[in-house]
């Protein structure tokens, strides 16, 4: 009797201990979970302190549509339009390259390729993603820029087509990565049935496999996008560093990031060009923010829909 009793003492003690041990590690996990919020609204807060002492100075219509950037003149310019038409512009012609290389190569890992091609070709594509944005900007100054400059006979090579070319191929892996995962959950019931009414590889591929994975190739795109836009060291080494309104591709140009990772260094701490930045750095936020926000929504509408038709 005492046997038993010393036997039920010793696993009513182990239960507590293993609750005890389960609590601990559930608030552990929430500490880690809600600090992550935590640094978000930290770098909100600081973004907004920071930045909008600048539109006593200047209205916030005028920092935005301003054409001209010369924070340093007497009086000085705080117009950031050249900036975002240069992340535009650089975003866009990334998006173009990373578009048909990333959308192509998961299309080609999912459908077409063999396991053997598989087992290559994929880490080779995500090995990209682990390559540093200072190796891509060296390749870009080195080996691209003397090409385009070349090609197009221009003064210098170091232009938004080059960054462009740049941005898209280190959006590629996140692209591919993302919309090779879209394609991977279409049913192969889809495939199947396409196949059983006559369709080619082909037809089953553009007007079943595509469409089905509608959601999350473009949330993969808007990622890749959010990529491209929020790049800073590649940008600053190879778009030129113009504060000009572009044009064409063939211009250099100055992103919003490479404007901060510029002059940062140079801002008085507390000036006008200081909080000029930093208001820079809240509208960036915003916008990858806001991409982030729908690529979420998207990719929440693709996993309903696939929940709902499996």
């Amino acid at each position: 009797m005492a046997r038993r009793n010393y036997f039920r003492r010793a696993i009513l003690t182990i239960m507590r201990m293993s609750r005890f041990k389960e609590k601990i590690i559930k608030w552990t996990f929430t500490v880690l979970a809600f600090a992550s919020l935590l640094f978000l609204v930290g770098i909100m807060l600081v973004l907004f302190k920071e930045g909008l002492p600048i539109f006593r100075k200047i209205s916030f219509f005028n920092f935005i549509l301003g054409k001209s950037w010369y924070p340093t003149y007497s009086p000085p310019e705080f117009g950031i339009l050249p900036l975002i038409l240069a992340s535009v512009w650089v975003t866009l012609g990334a998006v173009m390259v990373c578009l048909p290389l990333g959308i192509g190569s998961a299309l080609y890992l999912n459908e077409l390729a063999g396991p053997a091609q598989k087992a290559v070709l994929k880490p080779v594509i995500e090995l990209l993603a682990s390559i540093p944005s200072v190796v891509f900007g060296f390749f870009g100054m080195v080996i691209l820029t003397p090409f385009l400059q070349k090609i197009f006979h221009l003064p210098t090579g170091l232009t938004a087509l080059n960054a462009s070319i740049i941005l898209g191929i280190m959006a590629t892996p996140t692209v591919c990565s993302i919309a090779e995962d879209a394609l991977n959950y279409v049913p192969n019931s889809f495939r199947e049935a396409s196949f059983a009414v006559g369709a080619t590889r082909w037809q089953t591929l553009t007007r079943v496999v595509i469409p089905a994975a509608g959601s999350g190739i473009s949330t993969a795109i808007i990622l890749g996008m959010s990529r491209a836009i929020g790049e800073t060291m590649t940008v600053l080494m190879v778009a030129g560093g113009a504060a000009v309104i572009p044009h064409t591709f063939l211009e250099p140009v100055r992103p919003m990031t490479a404007a901060i990772a510029a002059e940062m260094g140079e801002a008085p701490m507390g000036g006008d060009h200081y909080h000029a930045l930093f208001a820079i750095a809240l509208i960036l936020f915003i916008i990858t923010f806001i991409f982030n926000i729908i690529a979420e929504m998207i990719s929440r509408r693709f996993r309903i829909k696939l929940g709902l038709s499996g």
